[in-house]
């Protein structure tokens, strides 16, 4: 099997047939992990090594790439002043848009009501296993968590934990002092660019167990949970995907289509992506490459090495959706009756619960702990109501999130002036394009100069 790089189309290229395609591969090994999952549940259960260990193989590299791209980016910025515009365009967009999600998600809950019935005691409820962990972390979470933690007390220790957001901390501070320092700075740019060739290769090689990794990973999500568990709780599911696909089309469709670019075709180009995230939950596997698409879109590296790291601290549109209608919810369930101030003090507080959270598997389920801790009106051991279907509703959190992040990386860069429309336009439409740069040129920019895309800023 020969997996494609479509992030660096070539003039004329023959487009390779369908059979060797990366995401026809994932797509099946999904489909058969579903079958062994279903058909024999232990079999699949036994699968999840095969799930975890792809996943971290990229969790491996995941931070590397995001401090040499941050470093190498900003060691290329004409103007420091930039970054920090950047930063705040992309930090407003981020607020306003999960805010649309936090309070889409409020209404759909009090709209459809999914809860109304249960009439779950919560005394009852008992808390064990995974969950019991989960609520755990969560109950120790603070509203200001992601303030506290966005600082490491160890350079090292936020390689070492994966910390996303404390690594672009960070990178961004290292990258300003390589560029302050001068011509001094020049050899440790050139060194970053360097090393960044050897990670992407090592990106590449990782990408060949995708569809191994997704089979692994479905196969123990339907073999630990059961099919049935989606029928027990299916109004719930189908609300929360509903949702999620009504902001997908509507909310970003509109933010799209206002920034002149069409989301059918966005998402049409990021398909492999979103079947890598469907197959193993994860939105923190795609991330490399979806930074390399984006790129090849038209946005310059300075503005991607920004805002998807960033964005997946603190633009996550599927996580939003998720925490305001799993909240209702429980409360709706256990026959907790939330007045109009309530759930906008809900909204409020999850406005800040919601900043900071690592998109990665049960994420979603600790910032829900951590902000039913916070509220007090809700009981907390409610959340064990939905605790069976999580698994299944991060795989719509992580897709949502991905969608989010790339969408916003090419607003930004359009708000900047710097997005190559005529270029995203031919690529989103398959036609050829000439490469930015070649392959060793992409992987290794260089020093000094500034890498935006061809004919950027029309």
């Amino acid at each position: 099997m020969e997996v494609t790089e479509p992030a660096k189309p070539t003039p004329g290229r023959v487009r390779n047939a369908w059979y060797r395609q990366l995401y026809v591969w994932v797509l099946a090994s999904i489909a058969l992990g579903i079958a062994v999952g279903a058909l024999w549940p232990s079999v699949g259960v036994d699968l999840e090594p095969l799930g975890t260990t792809f996943v971290n193989a990229i969790k491996m590299i995941i931070t590397p790439i995001i401090f040499l791209t941050v470093v190498s980016g900003i060691a290329g910025v004409e103007d420091l002043r930039r970054v920090g515009r950047v930063g705040l365009k992309a930090l407003i967009y981020f607020e306003v848009v999960t805010t649309v999600a936090l309070a889409l998600g409020l209404i759909a809950v009090n709209v459809f009501r999914p809860g109304d019935g249960v009439h779950a005691d919560p005394g009852t409820l008992e808390v064990t296993g995974k969950a019991a962990t989960y609520i755990q972390e969560g109950e120790a979470q603070s509203w200001w968590h992601f303030l506290t933690d966005l600082v490491p007390t160890s350079i090292v220790g936020a390689f070492a934990e994966g910390n996303v957001l404390q690594v672009l901390f960070f990178a961004v501070l290292f990258g300003v002092a390589v560029k302050a320092i001068g011509p001094v700075g020049i050899p440790v740019a050139r060194g970053v660019n360097n090393l960044s060739a050897v990670i992407f290769r090592v990106l590449r090689y990782v990408m060949y167990a995708a569809p191994v990794g997704a089979f692994g990973a479905m196969a123990f999500t339907v073999g630990k949970y059961g099919l049935s568990t989606l029928t027990s709780l299916g109004k719930l599911i189908g609300l929360f995907y509903g949702t999620s696909l009504f902001f997908v089309i509507v909310v970003l469709g509109g933010i799209a289509a206002v920034n002149k670019i069409n989301m059918f075709k966005l998402l049409r180009y990021l398909r492999e992506e979103l079947l890598v995230v469907l197959g193993t939950s994860s939105s923190e596997t795609v991330l490399p490459q979806l930074m390399r698409k984006l790129e090849n879109l038209g946005a310059p590296r300075q503005i991607v090495g920004l805002t998807v790291p960033t964005g997946y601290s603190f633009n996550l549109d599927g996580t939003s959706i998720y925490l305001t209608l799993a909240a209702v919810y429980v409360a709706q369930a256990t026959d907790v009756n939330l007045s109009l101030g309530a759930q906008l003090g809900l909204l409020a507080v999850l406005l800040l619960t919601s900043k900071g959270a690592a998109g990665v598997t049960g994420s979603g389920f600790i910032v829900l702990a951590a902000t039913l801790s916070t509220v007090g009106t809700i009981p907390v051991a409610g959340i064990m109501l939905i605790f069976g279907i999580d698994k299944f509703m991060s795989e719509c959190r992580a897709i949502i999130n991905v969608c989010g992040n790339s969408l916003a990386s090419l607003v930004v860069a359009r708000w900047e002036g710097v997005l190559d429309q005529d270029r995203a336009r031919r690529v989103l439409n398959g036609e050829p394009v000439p490469p930015l740069q070649t392959e060793e040129e992409a992987e290794s920019p260089p020093v000094g100069a500034t890498p935006l895309p061809v004919g950027a800023g029309k």
